[in-house]
């Protein structure tokens, strides 16, 4: 691999072969392990999202009849609060596993590129792509908006919660996901498209999914994946697909994989809407032509960025 590292020596054949140890432990031949990585992936998915559940219900318990006077809000941001489960299920798995704790620095400063230099460029991307996709399809006369309001208190609670639902999906496929993958296979493309593929399937059952959207989550995956090879940075990936999200869902009332919630700065006519190279009534702007190739220009963008100045991150097993 690139910069000498996963050398494998001549003496070494059998099925590990030139990989690493970690903690006395050797890596498997990821034959073995890939449907054992996914695997676990869909269980902290799964007992996240159980956790989540069990967590928000505890909280609007304590809220009664509260919530009856915010509900847009609360109901918009427990949809995305819920995915706080499956940071403490991560979290919690990763750590107490020996072999898996190197991951956790992928989460602290010690990853180079985790800095608030990138965090904030991670937004702007974010906001960036997608806003862009939204205005071709206003220009375009394929969706048409209008102002709601804006409650400052209750639109930066969401943003967190968005923020919190977004930076869980990343910590499953990026930090857990592509780590593992990284370490069985020591293949940076390997692990960039395995975890994409897992990305989108995780997917396949929202509201109005189609071929086109489910391309779209699988650059997704590309895209983030590619973050963290060349910048090194857990901290980027978690803001561009936060403000993605952010963007389309709550500042301008669009479809976020299908799915709608109550509350958002605008809202869309929903009977204007109109299927287009910029637009999919059922999905919303993910499902397009025109935001699949929005995502590929910035993959190539960042893979001709990274080539020249990128880090080419081999992960926490160097």
């Amino acid at each position: 691999m690139e910069n000498g590292e996963y050398r494998e020596t001549e003496t070494d054949t059998g099925s590990n072969a030139g990989v690493p140890e970690e903690g006395g432990i050797r890596s498997r031949r990821l034959g073995e392990t890939l449907p054992i990585l996914y695997l676990e992936t869909v269980v902290l998915v799964m007992a996240g999202q159980m956790l989540g559940g069990i967590l928000l219900g505890i909280f609007s318990i304590c809220l009664g009849s509260y919530i009856e006077q915010i509900y847009d809000v609360w109901y918009t941001a427990s949809m995305y609060a819920v995915f706080i489960g499956i940071w403490v299920v991560t979290l919690l798995f990763i750590g107490i596993s020996g072999k898996r704790r190197a991951i956790l620095k992928t989460l602290s400063r010690e990853a180079p590129g985790n800095n608030w230099k990138n965090l904030l460029l991670g937004l702007v991307i974010g906001f960036g792509m997608n806003g862009a996709c939204i205005l071709a399809a206003s220009l375009h006369q394929d969706i048409a908006l209008r102002f709601e309001s804006v409650r400052p208190l209750s639109l930066l609670l969401i943003f967190v919660m968005v923020f919190i639902q977004s930076s869980a999906e990343e910590l499953v496929c990026r930090g857990f996901l592509y780590q593992m993958l990284l370490k069985g296979s020591r293949r940076p493309a390997f692990a960039i498209v395995g975890n994409s593929l897992f990305f989108a399937v995780l997917h396949l059952f929202n509201q109005g999914v189609t071929v086109l959207s489910i391309l779209n989550i699988f650059l997704f995956g590309v895209l983030f994946s590619l973050i963290v090879y060349y910048m090194d940075s857990l901290w980027c990936a978690f803001a561009v697909h936060a403000m993605w999200n952010f963007t389309q869902n709550i500042l301008f009332g669009l479809p976020n994989s299908g799915i709608v919630v109550p509350y958002s700065v605008y809202k869309l006519d929903a009977a204007s809407a109109r299927n287009s190279f910029a637009y999919n009534v059922g999905f919303g702007i993910e499902g397009t032509i025109l935001a699949d190739a929005v995502l590929l220009i910035a993959c190539a963008a960042l893979c001709l960025w990274g080539k020249k100045y990128g880090r080419k991150s081999l992960g926490v097993w160097k």
